[in-house]
């Protein structure tokens, strides 16, 4: 039925603006939809382990108001030389929070004991619950092939995830997603059984201090366990300022451009890849949502316009 109020209207306006007045008003919701943010959900073994792989663009989100959480599947409650237990536990889960803090974005430390993860149902269904929760379009983990084995159960518990987290009879007491979201492996160095893929390299450039600022906040970690497990804790400096400095210069904590990331670069920045410095490279997982590259470019809006889309 007509809106009694609505001939009124027309016949006020010149009736040339009637006909996009009705098109703004049936472009309103495509407009809100385009509005909503992009919601990405991180998973670590330990409480820095997000920061590392994806502190960058988490930034990066964060700044363009999408939202971002990072889960940490330990307390952490191991990673140290002098403390341990329950005063290492929340000393890093107070880091976490700061670290979170720092750029905007949420973090939660699951209390699970450091060095004994492993893929039971309960964690399974802890990490189903969290993706759902988070309504997420990206959840990102690492490969399960690592040094570490709470690394690799990680990537274990978010693969046997992956499917699950849209079946509504499992988890009942959290609601299914309605489609499945897409999945990224972090970057690693690992090779057998296969190597990591580089199929979304993104420039931090821009925010790269904000990563070391959330770097900065594991003291724990960066300046103590760290360092003190390859054998270099005298070479960190003392000077809170100093050490900050000191952080952005290590290899082993950041990830630069690799050469053989070049060609993902080009593809999605064009000729200003050659000046890009400092990277996060992301490999698309076999087990979530398959992303076009114009899906691929919706969800990390980060790259230039006038690069032709492959």
């Amino acid at each position: 039925m007509r809106n009694p109020l609505w001939q009124p209207l027309c016949s006020f306006l010149d009736r040339r603006l009637c006909p996009a007045l009705l098109l703004a008003i049936a472009l309103v919701p495509a407009l809100c939809a385009q509005s909503e943010p992009v919601r990405v959900i991180a998973f670590g073994a330990h409480p820095d382990d997000c920061d590392l792989g994806a502190g960058g663009l988490a930034a990066k989100y964060a700044a363009l108001g999408d939202k971002v959480k990072f889960v940490s599947l330990t307390n952490g409650d191991a990673g140290h030389q002098s403390q341990g237990g329950k005063e290492l536990a929340d000393r890093r889960r107070a880091e976490a929070k700061e670290a979170g803090r720092r750029i905007g974005i949420e973090y939660e430390v699951l209390d699970n004991h450091d060095g004994k993860l492993l893929p039971t149902l309960e964690v399974r269904e802890q990490v189903i619950r969290e993706i759902r929760q988070w309504k997420a379009d990206i959840v990102i983990a690492p490969r399960p092939n690592d040094y570490h084995p709470d690394h690799r159960y990680t990537g274990v518990l978010v693969q046997d995830a992956s499917y699950m987290v849209i079946v509504p009879n499992l988890v009942k007491d959290t609601p299914p997603l309605p489609h499945n979201p897409v999945f990224l492996y972090y970057s690693d160095r690992f090779t057998r059984p296969q190597p990591f893929q580089p199929d979304i390299v993104v420039s931090i450039d821009d925010v790269f201090d904000k990563k070391i600022d959330m770097l900065d906040a594991h003291v724990s970690q960066f300046y103590e366990w760290l360092p003190w497990t390859s054998g270099t804790l005298d070479q960190v400096p003392k000077d809170a300022v100093a050490r900050k400095k000191w952080l952005a210069t290590q290899t082993r904590a950041l990830r630069d451009a690799l050469p053989e990331w070049q060609k993902s670069l080009e593809k999605r920045y064009g000729a200003e890849a050659a000046h890009i410095q400092h990277v996060e490279a992301f490999e698309i997982t076999e087990y979530g949502r398959q992303p076009s590259e114009a899906e691929i470019r919706k969800l990390f809006p980060f790259f230039p316009d006038n690069v032709a889309h492959h």
